[in-house]
């Protein structure tokens, strides 16, 4: 907010507690005889010093004895929104707004107007939260000279052309909103309206541009330029933002200055659970994976209160799903991602992924083939993107994975950002490894792996290094094909990755495998059974796949085999030492 709507202690036209016995105003007569200026002098001072739980209880107090003023009633509601309260913010803004219309200040009536559609608007409320800011609206009609207040009911027009992808209109809007801010010295919509410029920025696919204007709206909430609310917004929404558009580098600093702030303040409700759920994020990246479980279980624990912790709950829910499906505890895995559904939360990719170690092919298939398919932006695809083509190549949709692959390319290069690069490598070099490019696969896998321990993502790394491993072995370097799947292993030992310490043993034990033909692992497989005699039902239900799938491997293995019957394809196996 500006330094007109920050209200400091003893501003104003604050109406002042007389400490006489009063009826309340709200109906409830109130006989205890309380000193209510020593109370409210409190407040203030608690409020001043982010002391929520006391600020929030003295100033209640203060109003229980004598209806508050205009600005005390913002500090109160305030104090609510920062411990989580948000019915409580919303009634104290109310009444500030009538109080301010009362006394004909019809600018700050309109800014608290703006403020309780700001909240609705994030409980989903859209009818009422459109009504109030049109109400702040009209009720600026009637002012003839320039205020502050015109810049905020700006913000909600921003936010509708960027939800409907009119990124150019969306940065005209908030220029506008920025310029007031800038006019009025009003620190709060600056840093708003520029951080919307930003984001509109970065959409257009001018990525710098858009960068440097966030980071300029960072700047203003690390040196303490703005009121609390807007501080936590501010952070809260960049990280999610640079998270969003793969800014991971970004997105780790960012999350480590909101974990001082919310230290500063620990009695701080509104904003800790989402804080918590991006250290859980950095943490898993980073593959400190028990202390991202440990950061995410809080949320639950702690932080379940306002509309900002009932979103965070669900993704800190499926965060831990994650952890789990690495760390192979597959049962509780599918429980977490069974509650992040539950709580509104997409539990894909990680549903489909848990579905393919668990072997049901079909069923990730199906889970991910159908979550792509109603995802439309790119930049959410691509968080698909990558499962999407490791399960194409399991269930032997080869084609599927390859244009996968290329959109992600396309993505990654329009968005150059370095974790989007590393994603598309690997994929990159897993399908050329599962085409039999095996010099393709190497030079792609050694990217994705080099630009992982640039991120300091070791899991990625290592999953990186495991392709460079068997791209090694498919050129027939066996040293350096053990070398690197060594190091991986190691990473996954040290992580605790049950599952990929299970995959890379496999090529590590025993001499080395012949040449596979290209053939993917899944193929080799399904050969090995063909050249047992087993029918298509049989291999269905051993490796607990449909007869569908079964088809399309044994089409895949007859094209790369240059045979076109299974007796062919049988004579081959054994002539080739395939099994």
């Amino acid at each position: 907010m500006s330094p007109r709507c920050s209200h400091p202690a003893g501003s104003g036209n604050a109406l002042q507690p007389t400490g006489r016995p009063t009826h309340d105003p709200r109906g409830v007569d109130n006989h205890l005889v309380v000193d209510a200026a020593a109370e409210l002098k409190r407040g203030r001072e608690s409020y001043a010093k982010r002391i929520w739980v006391d600020a929030y209880e003295k100033l209640s107090t203060a109003d229980r004895a004598t209806a508050l003023g205009a600005e005390d009633l913002e500090l109160l509601a305030r104090s609510a929104y920062m411990l989580g309260r948000d019915d409580d913010y919303v009634n104290a803004l109310e009444r500030a707004h009538h109080a301010y219309l009362d006394v004909g200040e019809a600018g700050p009536a309109a800014r608290c107007a703006w403020w309780v559609g700001h909240n609705l608007m994030f409980r989903g409320e859209t009818g009422p939260a459109t009504g109030w800011f049109a109400r702040g609206e009209r009720l600026l009609e009637r002012e003839r000279h320039a205020c502050v207040e015109r810049g905020y009911l700006l913000l909600p027009t921003v936010i509708r052309h960027a939800i409907a992808g009119e990124h150019e209109a969306a940065h005209a809007a908030a220029a506008n909103a920025a310029a007031i801010g800038d006019r009025f010295d009003d620190h709060d919509l600056l840093a708003l309206a520029v951080m919307e410029q930003g984001h509109a920025r970065v959409r257009q696919g001018r990525i710098e541009e858009g960068l440097r204007l966030v980071d300029e709206t960072m700047v203003a909430v690390t040196a303490g330029e703005l009121s609390p609310i807007v501080a936590g917004i501010v952070y809260c929404n960049t990280i999610a933002f640079c998270r969003d558009v793969y800014e991971l580098g970004r997105a780790r600093e960012w999350t480590a200055a909101l974990t001082r702030w919310c230290e500063q303040q620990p009695e701080m409700v509104a904003h800790n659970g989402l804080c918590l759920v991006h250290r859980a994020e950095i943490m898993t990246l980073e593959g400190a994976w028990r202390n991202a479980l440990e950061e995410a279980s809080r949320v639950g624990e702690r932080f379940t209160e306002g509309v900002l912790n009932q979103r965070a709950f669900g993704e800190a829910v499926y965060r831990q799903g994650e952890v789990r499906r690495l760390l192979g505890e597959f049962a509780d895995a599918e429980d977490a991602y069974r509650e992040a559904s539950r709580l509104g939360r997409e539990p894909q990719p990680g549903l489909a992924l848990l579905r393919l170690a668990q072997r049901e092919d079909d069923a990730a298939a199906a889970a991910i083939r159908r979550a792509v398919s109603e995802t439309a932006q790119g930049l959410k695809r691509a968080a698909l993107l990558p499962a999407y083509v490791e399960i194409m190549l399991a269930v032997g949709d080869g084609e599927a994975a390859r244009l996968a692959a290329r959109e992600l390319e396309a993505i990654a290069a329009a968005q150059r950002s370095d974790a989007l690069e590393a994603m598309s490598a690997r994929v990159r070099g897993t399908v050329a490894l599962a085409e039999g490019d095996a010099q393709g696969g190497l030079v792609a896998s050694r990217r994705a792996w080099q630009a992982w321990e640039g991120l300091k993502a070791p899991y990625e790394a290592a999953r990186a290094r495991v392709l460079v491993g068997l791209a090694c072995r498919a050129l027939g370097d066996e040293e350096a094909a053990a070398l690197e799947l060594g190091a991986a292993r190691a990473t996954f030992a040290e992580l605790g990755a049950a599952p990929d310490l299970a995959r890379v043993d496999l090529p590590t034990r025993g001499p080395a495998p012949a040449e596979d033909h290209g053939l993917t692992a899944r193929e080799l497989e399904v050969l090995r059974l063909v050249a047992a005699g087993k029918s298509n039902r049989e291999i269905a239900s051993e490796l607990v796949i449909s007869d569908h799938t079964v088809r399309r491997h044994l089409q895949n293995i007859f094209a790369k085999l240059g045979v076109s019957s299974r007796a062919a394809a049988t004579a081959f196996a054994f002539r080739h030492d395939l099994v």
